[in-house]
Parts: C-alpha cells; structure tokens; sequence
C-alpha cells in the first residue's frame, strides 16, 4: 500500500485531520496535519476513526475498499489537483466518484462521505508522501536475506568443524 495512514484520525466535531502522537492515561494526544500543527489531547468523549479502518461501500454486498485504496487510485489518475471547481455541486461529486470508483454503492454512499473523501484527499496529499510501489521491492529483500543466509550457515558450518 502506498500511503499509510495508521497513525491518520479524524475526529467528530473536529475539522481536518490528526496525527496520533501518542496515548495518555486520559486519551491520545493528537497533532492537526495543518500548516501551523497544532497539538491537543482527544479524550474518550471524542470519537475518532483512524482512517486505515475506514473503507468505501461496493455494489458487492461483501467487498469494500479500503481508503487508502481509493487514495492510491485518485493520486494515481488526478495527481495532487482534483478535478472539482472551487464550490462543486452534488453531480461534479457523484461524477468524481464515479470515475475513481465506478462499483460504488450509490445508496450508501452519501454525498457527504464524497465531500469528506475530497477534502481529506487534499489533506492528506499536501501532509504525507505518496510513494510509487516497486515490483522490484520483494526481490531486493530476498537479496538481503541471501546474505544474512550464507553468513548464518558459514557460521553453522565452522562450529560443526570446532566440535569435530
């Protein structure tokens, strides 16, 4: 996955996004991805959903994708400008949707959650990296671990000959 947003909350009644800093006995304290972080402690009475759990309903009653997914997708065709006029209305929204996620559940699927994605997008686009995924990544550890393998067994090798 491309971007990870483990550490990325949004909080009720709160605008923007949160970096989770760290935990405190009454809470988490929490970092704004704004210019100017600020830093704040959300207590138990704020409901916050890191975005790594939340996902985007499919006409598949079974499936839904992941938001980081739908991230991944959007960066991938749009790049870091959306195609949204300043004050988009209800059918550039659905029409967005539609072109990044064409299985949507447009029953529901709110136009609210279709703002919120937009807005976060940008968030999180201007405040965290997006990294291109390398098929080459896999190879190159197993590389790694080939020579951490040889000097293991080199070792195994010389304390057999020490004992005999």
């Amino acid at each position: 996955m491309p971007i990870d947003l483990k550490q990325i909350a949004a909080v009720s009644g709160m605008n923007g996004l949160y970096r989770v800093v760290k935990p405190t006995r009454t809470g988490v304290i929490i970092e704004s991805l704004a210019d100017k972080p600020n830093r704040l402690v959300a207590q138990a009475r704020h409901r916050m959903s890191l975005l790594e759990e939340i996902s985007i309903y499919t006409t598949d009653e079974e499936t839904t994708v992941p938001l980081a997914d739908v991230f991944d997708r959007i960066h991938e065709k749009y790049g870091d400008e959306l195609p949204l006029s300043s004050k988009p209305t209800d059918e550039e929204y659905k029409a967005f949707m539609e072109e990044i996620l064409p299985d949507y559940d447009q029953d529901r699927v709110y136009v609210s959650d279709m703002k919120k994605l937009a807005t976060w997008y940008n968030i999180v686009n201007k405040h965290l990296q997006f990294t291109k995924a390398t098929p080459e990544a896999p190879a190159e550890k197993e590389e790694k671990a080939a020579p951490g393998k040889k000097e293991a067994s080199a070792k195994q090798d010389e304390k057999a000959k020490k004992e005999a």
